[in-house]
């Protein structure tokens, strides 16, 4: 069974960096040569790799992803959320990262971003080291 953890998210559509959380799945599995693969099982949400640095960057995707795929807009899906599976589907459902030394290998600027896109919701993420 992996690894899991929660996220409890606070508005519609936003992006909580979950790297910390992560290293420490890879800590706690003992694993220190191989892959880490993120996977989030809900088909309104989503993970990512993007920049950390700057909280701008996430707010330009989140505001970005509105442009491109409207709340309300023509969609057949009635339950008032179709735009939150598109942006999903955007996104993707999962990321992989190296591990070396015990540690994700990433770039300077990369975090790990849970990417909520019909919340506020508590959702829960896998994490599998091999």
């Amino acid at each position: 069974m992996p690894l899991s953890l929660n996220v409890r998210t606070k508005s519609r559509n936003e992006m909580v960096d979950i790297t910390r959380s992560v290293a420490e799945q890879v800590t706690a599995s003992g694993i220190s040569e191989g892959l880490c693969v993120v996977y989030v099982p809900h088909t309104t949400a989503g993970v990512t790799i993007n920049e950390g640095a700057d909280p701008a960057v996430c707010e330009d995707i989140v505001r970005k992803l509105g442009e491109l795929v409207p709340a309300g807009d023509r969609y057949r899906h009635l339950e008032g959320n179709a735009d939150s599976h598109v942006k999903a589907t955007l996104v993707g459902s999962s990321v992989t990262v190296l591990v070396e030394g015990g540690n994700l290998v990433l770039g300077t600027w990369q975090k790990i971003f849970f990417c909520e896109f019909d919340g506020p919701r508590t959702r829960r993420v896998y994490v599998r080291v091999v």
